[in-house]
């Protein structure tokens, strides 16, 4: 939800007004799609990584105003927690060496960032879920000073009626509660942004819901939360829960989640968006003056503002885009599946698999997603996130099989000719999705190695042990040496 907005409170009127909005621009949005009025000519990709930061000790540092600041680079922003901070990286083209800029780019802006926040005690750490928090960083007190962050969890907590209610049951079991959606907060992402064509974009969403457990599997990056050992990608069910705006009645009914999977193969990019608005009331009823039909019967480009804003409150994994660069409106798909880390190359090799996965299968001759249920994509999604790189799933013409293994013996192979499609040169994807293979056949990832590096120093002190295995990963992360190379 990347909107300013103001600190305010909504009457009826302004969600009778805002409803109305939000249909209006989803008949305009379908107008344009029939029109075919989008920039296709030459796609780009993007990059966005959540950031954690901590102080000297391996502990929270609530100080993300004071980062900031100190970093004074536009492409940092600030995040839901004050323990967060954000880069967005420059959009690339992937046969101009994109990935080589994005990691280029990543890696020097994270190095001046972390000479520059160092000075105000905060450094930065990419990790799914900063394994030091503690219960009293939970509070509404660690939300960011930005309105818009208190205003959203405000929404979510009215909405539900009740305080928000953490369950999660891996090797250890995990339960509280809290009065804020600080505990999203907890969680740090990458996101990957895939620019597609109207007529494209079912495919790429599509084939993006397909790979998302095997991502999860080979990526995961986050298991340990509030000292508890739970999944190896305790992110998935954490932000689940942490901005469910539902209370029990409402789950038994079979209403849908705001943190959300879906529920089918789409035909068209307007299917998500018209789910949108059929299943999902406005948290944020924030109206703009603009007539979008106006505007595009006078031949200009409509931001639909209502109907982005209403989509940014909706948290698809695999999440639709409409945006407008230089008066020209685009689509993106944006993947939403992996934790930040453990390091830039990790990060840019989990790009590189993303990217040239996705292309193969959207392209290929028979959609992989006519072969398999939707319901199956879905459980490999959380049967993933719970095991990592050990997780069975399900891929056609195989049944069960090891995500390692399935990874190594048929989704490399595919990332090469999808990369190669993309114009990737043959060096640079052999490097990146090397990195892949390595973690594969060595079975190590980051969720992996801090569970091991945790086993050894199991006879010691729990938060002694998670400060000193953090602090230990924090100075491996400025390596840049892959996750699969650390001993």
């Amino acid at each position: 939800m990347g909107q300013e907005v103001e600190a305010q409170e909504f009457s009826r009127a302004d969600r009778t007004r805002h409803r109305e909005k939000v249909r209006r621009g989803l008949d305009v949005f379908a107008r344009m799609l029939r029109e075919a009025r989008f920039d296709t000519d030459d796609p780009m990709t993007g990059l966005e990584v959540e950031f954690n930061l901590i102080d000297e000790a391996g502990d929270p540092a609530l100080k993300n105003a004071e980062a900031l600041e100190a970093i004074a680079n536009p492409a940092f922003q600030t995040e839901l927690g004050q323990f967060n901070i954000e880069i967005n990286c420059e959009p690339a083209r992937l046969r101009e060496r994109g990935l080589t800029q994005f990691e280029q780019g990543l890696r020097i802006s994270l190095n001046a960032a972390e000479e520059r926040s160092a000075k105000v005690g905060a450094h930065l750490v990419m990790i799914g879920i900063l394994p030091t928090l503690a219960e009293g960083h939970m509070s509404l007190g660690a939300i960011s000073a930005n309105p818009r962050y208190r205003l959203l969890s405000e929404q979510i907590l009215n909405a539900r009626g009740e305080d928000i209610s953490i369950s999660i049951s891996g090797t250890e079991r995990l339960e509280t509660t809290a009065d804020s959606i600080v505990p999203e907060a907890a969680c740090t992402s990458t996101q990957f942004h895939i620019q597609t064509s109207p007529d494209e974009f079912a495919a790429y969403w599509n084939a993006s819901q397909v790979i998302a457990g095997v991502q999860l599997a080979v990526g995961a990056n986050s298991p340990y939360l509030l000292g508890k050992h739970l999944w190896h990608e305790t992110r998935i069910p954490l932000f689940e829960q942490a901005t469910d705006t539902r209370s029990e009645e409402l789950k038994a009914q079979g209403v849908r989640p705001r943190v959300w999977f879906g529920e089918r193969w789409i035909t068209s990019v307007f299917d998500l968006f018209e789910e949108n608005v059929r299943y999902f009331p406005a948290l944020l009823p924030i109206s703009d003056d603009e007539d979008p039909l106006a505007v595009l019967e006078e031949g200009g480009t409509p931001g639909l503002h209502e109907l982005r804003l209403h989509n940014g409150t909706i948290y698809r994994w695999n999440r639709p885009v409409y945006d407008v660069a230089a008066g020209v409106p685009h689509l993106r798909v944006e993947n939403r599946i992996l934790a930040a880390g453990p390091t830039v190359a990790d990060t840019i090799a989990n790009a590189a698999f993303y990217f040239g996965l996705v292309r193969a299968l959207a392209t290929g001759e028979r959609p992989l997603w006519s072969q398999m249920s939707f319901s199956a994509a879905e459980e490999n999604f959380h049967v993933a996130a719970e095991h990592g790189i050990d997780a069975q799933v399900y891929w056609p013409g195989l049944g069960q099989v090891s995500a390692s293994e399935l990874v190594l013996r048929r989704l490399l192979p595919l990332a090469h000719e999808g990369l190669a499609a993309w114009g990737v040169e043959t060096d640079e994807r052999e490097r990146l999705l090397g990195i892949i293979e390595q973690r594969c056949l060595l079975r190590t990832n980051g969720a992996e190695w801090f569970v091991a590096r945790m086993a050894e120093r199991a006879r010691d002190d729990r938060e002694a042990s998670l400060r000193a295995t953090l602090l230990e990963y924090a100075e491996r992360m400025h390596s840049n040496d892959p996750v699969h190379t650390w001993s």
